[in-house]
């Protein structure tokens, strides 16, 4: 070797090392992130709240959303609290956006059927459901099938069978799961289990859930039967999906889809799986033995009524007696109690809990706690915490993706509390109380509820 090049190849090794000990964010700035360490998402379902679990998603800093499906090009949200556009056009634009100033040219992908980008697509490691309720379970199989991690919207499924078929899958594939019911990773909600599990009022046999929630459509009686043009830029059998084919009409979508049992389940169907998450976890319930429905007004057989009465029987469980679990929507909420001050009144939207030393309440979606009356909490000595924190609904799902521990609200618990949900949903649909066989999947009083149980698919559309 020369003298130069022995000095050359000295300061490249050197050079070399240092590189090899630099921390990568000092390359590669201070939120930067490999692309092995991406987890490459796709979203399936581009409405509101679809958009809404993209811009959780935009803040991970290790997640990339590189491609879109829905059957709707673009629409309308103004007229809902989401606000904006919707559909897969505006919402591709928004990704590119976000991405644009940390990946020059990026580009997201955009498909009007899912199915198709899950076979194109081979990046994508994670699928992010967001549709209506009757596309959930197909959407979230086929990807589990393909090798997909899967966060899936609330209720997990359309049907009883649907649940337990979605946890099957889950099992056996092994991939990370997430239900969409957020509340579930909050403190308040980690907070009421661990109060009710340390005696803070005793045994409970009795809770309350409610939500002020009704009708979209508040006028409509029944499947609607005028004719209105199909706007450009929808896939109307792609919508359709595993439903029997109708007309397109516009009472049907955006999100007032939840009104029609075809497509969603009413009220106890958009909320049971957020406002029962604290009972259902708390006192450790599984299926019950008998569900009782009272709706507000007339029944159809098209239309979610506009507020209803679900009264859930749930047996002892080892040492833990049996509980009764009333669900109210529609405005309709229990009695207040004596011990809120006169003049005070319950949340809007809210559980109660009772027990034989008290009272707990807590605001929906996993609220924190507060025993009554209100004094009790100031002066409780509230016990150690034993149920791990979350990092954030979206956080714990993409952490169980890259090989961490499972999220809380992983399917095997997010198909026992949907099954709960339907269940509520099966009773106001037959108008009939209904007796449980939670093993053989029946209505043990009512074969007739087969056909809702385990509805029947359009061919194409089967779950298999």
């Amino acid at each position: 070797m020369t003298n130069f090049s022995r000095r050359r190849f000295i300061a490249q090794a050197g050079a070399t090392a240092a590189l090899a000990i630099v921390p990568r964010h000092v390359l590669g700035g201070p939120r930067f992130v490999p692309p092995s360490e991406k987890v490459n998402v796709a979203l399936v379902g581009a409405g509101g709240q679809g958009r809404t679990n993209l811009r959780s998603l935009f803040r991970l800093d290790d997640v990339q959303v590189i491609a879109v499906a829905d059957p709707i090009e673009q629409y309308s949200l103004e007229a809902f609290y989401y606000k904006g556009e919707g559909g897969r056009k505006p919402t591709r634009v928004e990704i590119e956006k976000q991405y644009a100033e940390k990946t020059a040219g990026f580009r997201c992908a955009e498909y009007a059927d899912f199915r198709e980008m899950l076979d194109k697509e081979k990046a994508i490691d994670a699928v992010l459901c967001a549709t209506p309720d009757h596309l959930h379970a197909y959407v979230s199989v086929r990807a589990m099938q393909a090798g997909k991690h899967v966060f899936c919207e609330k209720p997990l499924t359309h049907n009883v069978w649907e649940a337990r078929k979605v946890a099957d899958v889950a099992k056996a594939t092994g991939v990370a799961t997430q239900m969409g019911n957020i509340g579930h990773s909050t403190e308040g909600i980690r907070q009421t289990v661990e109060w009710l599990a340390a005696g803070a009022i005793g045994t409970v046999r009795e809770v309350h859930a409610w939500v002020g929630a009704n009708r979209w459509n508040k006028t409509l009686t029944g499947k609607p039967t005028d004719e209105v043009a199909m706007p450009a830029g929808v896939n109307w059998d792609l919508w359709i999906g595993p439903r029997e084919m109708r007309p397109y009409h516009p009472a049907y979508t955006p999100v007032t889809w939840r009104d029609f049992w075809a497509f969603g389940s009413g009220a106890l169907g958009d909320f049971g799986c957020h406002d029962m998450d604290a009972a259902c976890w708390g006192l450790d319930l599984h299926a019950p033995t008998a569900i009782e429905a009272l709706p507000a007004g007339n029944m159809d057989a098209e239309i979610a009524p506009h507020g209803g009465i679900v009264y859930y029987d749930f047996p002892a469980r080892g040492d833990k007696p049996p509980v009764r679990l009333t669900w109210y929507d529609g405005g309709l909420k229990p009695a207040c109690p004596p011990e809120i001050p006169e003049g005070g009144s319950l949340p809007g939207r809210g559980v109660l809990f009772v027990g034989e030393k008290g009272k707990l309440l807590c605001e929906g979606a996993g609220g924190p706690p507060r025993l009554l009356p209100y004094e009790r909490t100031r002066d409780y000595q509230k016990p150690a915490a034993t149920i791990p924190r979350s990092n954030g609904h979206h956080r714990d799902w993409i952490d169980a993706c890259k090989g961490g521990p499972a999220a809380s609200a992983n399917f095997e618990y997010g198909a026992r509390l949907t099954e709960i949900t339907l269940l509520g949903v099966l009773s106001l649909r037959t108008q009939k109380k209904i007796l449980w066989d939670a093993d053989q999947l029946k209505a043990r009083n009512f074969p007739e509820a087969d056909a809702i149980i385990k509805e029947s698919y359009r061919a194409g559309w089967e779950i298999a």
